[in-house]
């Protein structure tokens, strides 16, 4: 089943397999983490602005970033444990951000992330779709 995970057949190896479903790794981390760390965060009555949101938050994206970059350039390094684990701190750093994007729309820590993203993904991105070319 597609729908919990954005892998195909190729790349099962990093996707877990849970009750007959493949599930991706990193996203087993991100999403449940996601959602607690906000749930967290709005019962705390948290604040909106934290002086250490963009370093902090900028650091624990940065794991899943690098894995993701590396596993671009090859396909089979790499570990669903870390994955999972890099999950797990984006989904920290995602939860931290879009709280507080619930309520104060494009806040620095979710633009500053954003922009680290973006500034890692697209030369990935444009560098390993540049295969070897049938000639």
């Amino acid at each position: 089943m597609f729908w919990l995970s954005h892998h195909h057949e190729n790349e099962y190896n990093r996707t877990y397999l849970l009750g007959g479903v493949r599930v991706c790794a990193r996203c087993l981390g991100t999403y449940p983490v996601l959602l607690a760390v906000m749930v967290g965060l709005f019962a705390a009555r948290a604040p909106l602005l934290w002086r250490w949101d963009v370093p902090v938050v900028l650091g624990l994206t940065l794991p899943a970033l690098v894995d993701w970059s590396v596993g671009r350039f090859r396909p089979a390094s790499g570990s669903n444990a870390v994955r999972t684990l890099t999950g797990v701190l984006l989904g920290t750093a995602l939860g931290r951000s879009l709280f507080v994007h619930v309520q104060k729309p494009l806040p620095a820590v979710l633009v500053w992330q954003a922009a680290l993203v973006a500034v890692v993904a697209l030369p990935v991105l444009l560098a390993s779709s540049r295969g070897p070319k049938d000639g």
